[in-house]
């Protein structure tokens, strides 16, 4: 298998293959860009955009088929470990949330290698996929995976009360009646509950997890940070402070974030925005 930096130096090039042949992620990763950091955009911001997008593709298979320790090893610097070992100190549950910034796969399996972790997973509809993603995601190896159902949610808050730690990526568009529309860079966007649910559970940290991509296919920077302001209110409150949060983040190092992702689809049977479900 190619080294982690060449697979970086190719996905430059299936970064912008991708944009140049499909035009509805070329409009929508323009559009989305352009909602959070405004018009006109900073100089090569998306090229840069476009180019971390291809590197993000072609890193996942590194990721999931390479040995643990030898992905491990390329998480080169940790900020923030402090917050984890505090949680463990006062025992407590820890809430990771980890937007789809940077190398999103590596950060549940760091923490795996030290602790159990329970991480939300959504199943492919390819099922053929399943094994591999299920094996490449650390199934079996500290991690357990929990599907995005009721089943799943049951898993999640057992952990937490356990004292455990458990991870999601919170800017995902959840499925009919598990969301609320919330600003999001500015913009209404159909954002899950469960994070804001869970994060308000008696003894649960929550911890944003993300892992920096460094130039030059030299690793990962592991960021942990707690939240900048508390989390108070209604559940939808939190889910906009959450999001808030997120932006924050993301902020950092806009050209590693999926911009091309649909974050503001509305789900079928979902209200529109500005609507309460009946």
């Amino acid at each position: 298998m190619f080294s982690l930096a060449t697979l970086h130096r190719f996905g430059w090039f299936a970064g912008w293959i991708t944009y140049g042949m499909s035009p509805t992620y070329r409009r929508r990763l323009r559009a989305n860009l352009t909602q959070a950091l405004g018009e006109p955009l900073p100089a090569g911001t998306l090229g840069a955009a476009v180019a971390g997008a291809g590197r993000q593709a072609l890193e996942l298979p590194w990721v999931w088929l390479r040995p643990r320790d030898e992905v491990l090893a390329r998480v080169v610097e940790v900020s923030g470990w402090q917050h984890v070992e505090a949680a463990w100190a006062a025992g407590k549950g820890i809430l990771f949330l980890t937007p789809h910034l940077g190398c999103f796969e590596i950060t549940a399996q760091y923490y795996a290698a030290r602790r159990p972790i329970t991480v939300l997973y959504r199943p492919p509809k390819r099922r053929e996929l399943q094994p591999l993603i299920e094996s490449g995601r650390g199934a079996g190896q500290g991690i357990e995976l929990a599907p995005a159902d009721l089943s799943g949610v049951r898993r999640l808050i057992r952990a937490l009360r356990g004292r455990e730690a458990v991870g999601m990526l919170p800017d995902q568009v959840p499925a009919r009646g598990e969301g609320v529309w919330v600003p999001y860079f500015g913009r209404p966007a159909y954002t899950m509950t469960l994070a804001a649910r869970l994060s308000a559970l008696p003894a649960c940290e929550l911890i944003l997890a993300w892992a920096e991509r460094l130039d030059g296919g030299r690793g990962y920077h592991l960021h942990l940070s707690l939240p900048e302001r508390p989390l108070g209110g209604d559940t939808e409150a939190r889910a906009a402070a959450i999001n808030g949060e997120l932006e924050r983040l993301i902020r950092l190092r806009p050209d590693q974030y999926l911009w091309g992702y649909n974050r503001y689809k509305r789900p079928a049977g979902a209200p529109p925005a500005g609507q309460d479900a009946t």
